[in-house]
């Protein structure tokens, strides 16, 4: 995959994003920045929403990297693709109070792997419908200091995330994180309003420097 300048769709424009608490939105596997902007409208309005386009093409829509069925990827793919995630945050980070993660479904898969490799580098991270990479390497490499914050939503029949998935992380995060883990019975694969609403609250509580 070839390395290139990241594409990133913002919810305010740049001279109202100073000071501002940064939320960086990582969307799903076949999907777009402008989807997983309109479904997290619900946030709360002090955050800054910036939301990355993923490098690989899906039939027109993006992705982060390839996955097959039980939702395995080429290593060397995940990390250049997290690598030039953080290089951008690198870039922003600057101009913000602070920076925390949501990511939905693959983006999930992304957002957490930032947060094993760069754990200080957020504030919050936010798994949504998705899943913890199973990967020996990023397991012997990890180093997260105390239990950041994380909260994990998911319908536990979706139909999208396999069991096996579901339960390597389920176990990750009971082992790593501080986590809040909340379920939407019959949501099934998306972001829903009572999800939203759960995840509002975490980012408030987790994140000092939002306005109150």
């Amino acid at each position: 995959m070839t390395a290139r300048p990241l594409d990133v769709v913002w919810s305010r424009p740049a001279d109202q994003r100073e000071g501002t608490p940064l939320v960086v939105l990582l969307h799903g596997y076949g999907s777009s920045p402008e989807r997983i902007l309109a479904a997290t409208r619900g946030l709360p309005a002090e955050f800054t929403l910036a939301a990355p386009r993923g490098p690989l093409d899906v039939g027109g829509d993006r992705g982060w990297f390839l996955l097959d069925y039980f939702l395995a990827s080429d290593f060397s793919d995940v990390i250049a693709t997290t690598t030039a995630v953080q290089a951008w945050v690198n870039t922003v980070r600057g101009s913000h109070s602070s920076v925390s993660l949501v990511g939905f479904s693959q983006g999930m898969a992304l957002a957490s792997t930032l947060l094993r490799l760069k754990p200080e580098a957020y504030a919050a991270t936010v798994g949504l419908s998705g899943f913890v990479l199973d990967s020996e390497i990023l397991s012997v490499t990890e180093s997260l200091p105390g239990r950041p914050p994380f909260f994990w939503g998911r319908d536990v029949q979706d139909p999208v995330i396999n069991p096996d998935a579901v339960a390597y992380t389920a176990e990750w995060l009971d082992q790593h994180v501080q986590l809040t883990a909340r379920t939407y019975p019959g949501m099934g694969h998306r972001i829903g309003r009572p999800m939203l609403a759960d995840v509002s609250v975490f980012l408030r509580h987790y994140i000092p420097s939002a306005l109150r």
